[in-house]
């Protein structure tokens, strides 16, 4: 560490703002700006800041807000925090999605409390300070391990410049430039530069109108992160400068590259860490960053020619940002197999013959006046048989509601009787587990009640300690230890894990599998290797018998959610073993790694350009 809290005395603050249009990616531009300044030595923590009046994200439909990232306390939030876990290292808390409906909570409670001695409160400066008070007291939350406190605190603003909602933050941004003062607070601001027509111009005029409404607002951003297909043209560059007041070395082209591994090097490329120690005045700032290992790692994915095909069946397909951890996890455990991962969408209601089932909301609810869903048409049946068919391996992902729950226990009984290598996460587990029963144990009105309560077989039950009143925040929520039970060299799950006896996994669910039929689909060859740690009634991991010894099939099931601690470095285990054995490397993996090892190696067939790449021997760690 180059740096520490003694050479910084104070905490740094790094803004970034977005104008123009909303998905500009500025969740994964501060992420990189993170990654660059590790690589300068510095610790750094992150802050989401979303202006919806939710109080979190756990009640939004994925099809509205992609996916909800769960955090170790149990937070539902913001998508984004998840990209600063996967990009940092880092492990956030609840605090760090701050909302306008967790901050007008906390001020109305005050309120009620008497906390204001009979002052009118206001939106300024009640709802402003307690934004800022929020924004420092989070920042000295230790989150990378070292129990220390970050040296550079990264803020990323949601929505976009001159939004009515996000204007109270804005605000309270303005004054906390001068609470922390300017050589420790700075601003940047991600923009679009498009190219309209055949003339094939560089647009500046989106970027100058946004500025100027940020500046409008008492903010002036020091750096402008340009977002365009292609790099951006000097003459743009300049032009910015000039119109934005912004020295043109401030003025960043942050155009498309081959991955998002990439953004950390390019910002390095552009000196931002320079930038950065001009703005906050950090002294001994180094030349470079070392990411080495992270450029060697960005450019290996570039070199990936073999692919793998996995079939995604879920529920949320229209939208992939629904499933975007998940998404992340399977790449991550490509890029250690080296294999260049192609996922096929596979809307699980379109394996249905017949689609009778009433659509849900995002909790499983009834929507108030929804109508039933029409059948798929042939067409879109048989495209769906053909995709799920021509994978090499299975994902079901995890849901809420009835919708599409057949067509995940269709895909998980063609997995099965095919020897298709099968995951199932969550609900994905839970289809896995109503497929064996109905099939194997041949009770065919087994079922879930969450779709019929009624059903004269429910293998999977409603907890009874959960809140069937208020959906907010009530699931079985955060991280829990799951406990190996098996004999160690029996279970791949086990063996991936490095045969740890218990491993800590992140959850969000409200049923489970019903105990009173553990027994008998355990005797009939479906294992629940792993079970909740404290109580050991609750199932966790189940792995198909035939898969236990040799690793020829792979079909396994997880009730909790392993992608939100997958890293680009350090990949999920139970995603690792999907794609070992999609590409038929699992076996081999088995026999190279007797229980009991303590590494994970893979070496990569010889195919990146980079001489260096060709030779080097991937070392894996595979502990959560």
């Amino acid at each position: 560490q180059q740096f520490s809290k003694k050479s910084l005395f104070i905490m740094k603050y790094i803004v970034v703002s977005g104008g123009v249009v909303s998905g500009l990616g500025k969740g994964v531009t501060i992420s990189s700006i993170g990654r660059m300044l590790q690589g300068c030595g510095l610790r750094v923590t992150s802050i989401k800041i979303d202006p919806y009046l939710n109080v979190d994200a756990g009640t939004m439909s994925p099809f509205e807000h992609g996916e909800v990232f769960v955090l170790n306390d149990g937070a539902e939030a913001d998508l984004d925090l998840g990209n600063y876990e996967r990009f940092l290292g880092i492990s956030l808390t609840a605090d760090h999605n701050i909302t306008t409906g967790k901050v007008y909570r906390n001020v109305i409670s005050r309120e009620r409390k008497g906390d204001y001695l009979g002052k009118t409160v206001q939106v300024v400066p009640h709802i402003t300070n307690e934004i800022q008070d929020w924004i420092e007291r989070v920042a000295q939350i230790p989150v990378d391990g070292s129990g220390k406190a970050a040296d550079i605190c990264l803020i990323e603003v949601g929505g976009t410049v001159g939004d009515i909602e996000s204007s109270v933050f804005l605000e309270a941004l303005r004054q906390f430039q001068f609470r922390v003062g300017n050589d420790n607070f700075c601003l940047m601001f991600v923009s679009l530069v498009p190219v309209l027509g055949v003339v094939g111009e560089q647009k500046t005029k989106p970027t100058q109108h946004g500025v100027k409404e940020l500046r409008s607002l008492g903010l002036s951003p020091a750096v402008i992160f340009c977002r365009s297909k292609e790099p951006l043209e000097e003459c743009t560059r300049k032009k910015i400068s000039g119109f934005c007041h912004v020295p043109p070395e401030n003025v960043l082209s942050v155009h498309d590259v081959n991955n998002i591994y990439h953004v950390p090097i390019l910002l390095a490329a552009h000196n931002l860490h320079r930038i950065i120690a001009g703005c906050l005045k950090i002294n001994n700032m180094p030349e470079e960053p070392q990411i080495d290992e992270w450029k060697r790692m960005a450019h290996a994915v570039d070199n990936m020619k073999v692919k793998v095909k996995i079939a995604m069946v879920g529920k949320y397909t229209g939208l992939t940002d629904s499933y975007l951890s998940v998404i992340k996890a399977l790449k991550h455990a490509t890029i250690a197999c080296d294999r260049d991962l192609e996922i096929v969408w596979v809307d699980s209601s379109h394996l249905e013959k017949t689609s009778a089932t009433i659509e849900t909301n995002v909790d499983g609810i009834n929507k108030p006046g929804s109508d039933t869903p029409p059948p798929p048409s042939q067409a879109e049946h048989n495209k769906a048989w053909l995709d799920l068919r021509s994978a090499h391996g299975v994902l079901v992902p995890g849901g809420f509601g009835n919708r599409g729950f057949k067509g995940m226990t269709l895909a998980a009984e063609y997995a099965r009787t095919n020897n298709i290598p099968y995951f199932g996460i969550c609900l994905g587990f839970q289809a896995m587990v109503v497929e064996y029963v109905r099939n194997v144990l041949k009770l065919p009105d087994c079922n879930s009640t969450e779709f019929d309560e009624d059903c004269k077989t429910p293998c999977i039950i409603f907890m009874p300690e959960i809140d069937k009143e208020n959906m907010g925040g009530t699931m079985r929520l955060g991280s829990r230890d799951t406990a190996f039970i098996q004999p160690q060299h029996t279970s791949i799950s086990q063996r991936l894990h490095k045969n740890k006896t218990i491993i800590s996994e992140r959850h969000r669910h409200r049923y489970e599998v019903n105990p009173d039929i553990v027994q008998k689909v355990d005797d009939a060859g479906l294992k629940f290797v792993g079970k909740d740690a404290e109580t050991k009634t609750r199932m966790e991991i189940a792995e198909l018998k035939s898969s236990l010894p040799q690793g020829e099939v792979y079909h396994v099931g997880a009730q909790y959610h392993p992608e939100f601690q997958s890293r680009p470095m350090d990949p999920s285990p139970l995603f690792l073993g999907l794609i070992m054995a999609s590409i038929g490397t699992l076996k081999k993996w088995l026999e190279e790694n007797p229980a009991g090892s303590s590494t994970v190696e893979i070496r990569a067939p010889p195919q990146s350009v980079d001489a260096e790449l060709m030779a080097q021997k991937v070392s894996i760690k595979v502990d959560q």
